[in-house]
């Protein structure tokens, strides 16, 4: 086999774990609402539980730790009475938004095709 050849092989194991890692990182259920909230403008924790339906306060706070954890989010606590925490995207975590916006788009593709199935 050429040299260039072993470079454009696929590997199937890699493939998975890059796929697992992934899932791991945002196939949570809370994870890109919170990540969508943040980057929507929904800084402080209080915003960012308002802006999501459903999600509770610890397991707000416990997404918000892992994203932190895996360099999605930055948080920032300013020494004010009282103490005032903001979250922000970072530029690792704006690398998401093609995926994000392919998810998006799929998924309403998706939700179509499905409802066309289920009216016939």
């Amino acid at each position: 086999m050429m040299e260039q050849d072993k470079q454009t092989v696929r590997s199937q194991a890699d493939e998975l774990k890059a796929l697992q890692d992934t899932i791991y990182v945002i196939g949570g259920k809370w994870t890109l609402p919170v990540i969508n909230a943040i980057c929507n403008g929904n800084n402080r924790f209080r915003e960012i539980e308002r802006s999501i339906p459903g999600i509770t306060t610890r397991m707000l706070s416990r997404e918000l730790k892992e994203l932190e954890m895996n360099k999605l989010i930055t948080r920032t606590v300013y020494d004010e009475s009282p103490v005032l925490v903001e979250y922000s995207s970072t530029d690792y975590c704006k690398s998401l938004g093609p995926v994000i916006a392919s998810m998006i788009t799929w998924g309403k593709q998706h939700r179509k095709k499905i409802r066309a199935q289920q009216t016939v």
